[in-house]
């Protein structure tokens, strides 16, 4: 590989552990995609470097790093191979559902280190109150990674006596349930142009019981766990997740493209195509471009960081300006990986260029709710001080 964006390895015992599993991932990066999914054995040596611990609560042996440093680490698996980054991200964002949970609880789901967990967030399943448990049932899709995991937690709306429950301001209301892997059925639904590695298809369950306990909502409770990171925008978390991915997918791109330029040829010309103007006006471009996202992104983490730290809430402001720099960032990422695969040339039209991959993957990332475009209205409302559902943000 080539250089990377950051240096990790200073981050405890995991960065150093990530450094040395990035050439298997870099070199498995077909296969990854082959298979459709996070091979088994990588997925475990991932967990072994504890990579899905960095966001678990420490009272749960977890690592509770800074968003920064959660960022830098999910770039930096992402720079080796897009897919196996998401899967990771989405495992760590996974675990911040153990803050809002009853210790013992946590415990159960989240307590072993080396347990890989998942879920979707989004609401697509029903559950019905039944005074000490949840009956569930549901279907949901973007199961990212979910073949690996001991624990999945899907989003339900909340039934009782077959009337769906709401929050006060009359939005339905939901909760994600936690329930065992072994409960689960899953569904060969993963054929996609991009992030082909994640194994993100759907997963089922029909009539579980799930003990209330096991449920987090992540729009009307509060932590638990007293924890600087936990006051950090939790949907914040997520879009830098994906944003982080895409960044570290992008670099990549426009570091083998790069290389590519300065050791391709010219058709007839006889010279590199480095060479080119119009190739070095390209390349200046797109990395004047990925600089600018990177160093916005950092800005405004360190700024909600900031404001975590101390003893009030996390302004609207801050929150509305990490969401722009996580959708600037993973559109950003997606301009500069069209721009290495447009300069790749007729090589990267093939479907195993490595190229064309982070290109296919850069715009999948863009279809993530939590980085889509809709995202720019939410955080103009907040720059135009106009009215906003601050619970999402």
């Amino acid at each position: 590989m080539v250089g990377l964006q950051y240096d990790i390895s200073a981050i405890g015992n995991v960065g150093a552990a990530v450094l040395a599993l990035l050439p298997e991932i870099s070199t498995r990066a077909a296969e990854i995609e082959e298979a459709r999914r996070l091979p088994q054995d990588l997925a475990a040596k991932l967990a072994d470097a504890g990579v899905f611990n960095l966001s678990k609560p420490a009272s749960l042996g977890g690592l509770e790093l800074p968003p920064s440093d959660f960022m830098k680490i999910i770039a930096t698996l992402a720079e080796a191979d897009a897919s196996a980054g998401w899967c990771a991200m989405i495992a760590v964002t996974s675990t911040l559902g153990a803050a809002y949970m009853r210790e013992s609880a946590a415990k159960e789901i989240f307590g072993a280190r080396d347990v890989i967990t998942g879920g979707v967030f989004a609401p697509m399943g029903k559950a019905e109150d039944k005074g000490d448990h949840y009956l569930l049932s549901g279907q949901w899709q973007w199961g990212s990674g979910s073949a690996n995991c001991a624990w999945l937690g899907g989003g339900a709306m909340i039934f009782k006596d077959g009337e769906l429950q709401k929050f006060e301001n009359g939005a339905p209301y939901h909760r994600m349930l936690f329930f065992p892997a072994e409960v689960v059925k899953f569904i060969d639904s993963w054929h996609v142009a991009g992030m082909k590695g994640t194994g993100s298809g759907d997963f089922s369950v029909e009539d579980v019981i799930v003990p209330k306990d096991r449920s987090v909502s992540f729009v009307a409770d509060k932590p638990r766990d007293s924890g600087r990171l936990y006051k950090f925008p939790l949907f914040g978390l997520l879009a830098l997740g994906v944003s982080s991915v895409a960044l570290g997918n992008a670099r990549a791109a426009l570091e083998e493209v790069k290389t590519i330029t300065i050791n391709k040829k010219t058709p007839g010309g006889g010279r590199a195509m480095a060479q080119r103007a119009v190739v070095q006006v390209d390349i200046a471009r797109a990395a004047a471009q990925l600089e600018a996202a990177f160093g916005y992104l950092e800005n405004a983490v360190s700024h909600c960081w900031e404001e975590a730290q101390q003893s009030g809430d996390i302004s609207a402001g801050a929150k509305a300006n990490l969401r722009l720099a996580c959708v600037h960032a993973t559109e950003t990422s997606a301009d500069v990986c069209k721009t290495a695969y447009t300069l790749g040339g007729g090589a990267a039209v093939y479907s195993g260029h490595s190229l064309q991959r982070r290109f296919r993957d850069a715009h999948v990332a863009t279809q993530h709710i939590a980085t889509a475009p809709a995202v720019y209205e939410l955080a103009g409302r907040i720059l135009l001080e106009q009215p906003v559902d601050m619970a999402m943000l």
